[in-house]
């Protein structure tokens, strides 16, 4: 999994990553009909092409290459595939 989003998304979403994805991997968007059932974002690790762009918008740096997540955050790494498994 490129990257991950972890614990300082919830209750922030904000979608400024979303905006700057080149390959549409962040959701839910607003657009989502399950925007307003989760209280985080989640990538998609089979779409994320690893570019990083996702990094540098978050503005409460939740967002990490998995190598880097601090390993508090490590069970982000499975809520963020468990949200595309259910899809």
């Amino acid at each position: 999994m490129p990257h991950i989003i972890g614990e300082p998304c919830i209750g922030t979403k904000d979608t400024s990553c979303v905006e700057v994805c080149p390959v549409d991997c962040i959701h839910p968007t607003k657009n989502d009909e399950d925007f307003e059932q989760h209280d985080m974002l989640f990538i998609d690790p089979d779409t994320c092409i690893d570019c990083g762009l996702c990094v540098d918008e978050c503005p409460v740096r939740a967002i990490y290459p998995e190598e880097d997540l601090p390993e508090e955050w490590g069970k982000y790494v499975q809520i963020n595939i468990d949200y595309y498994a259910n899809k």
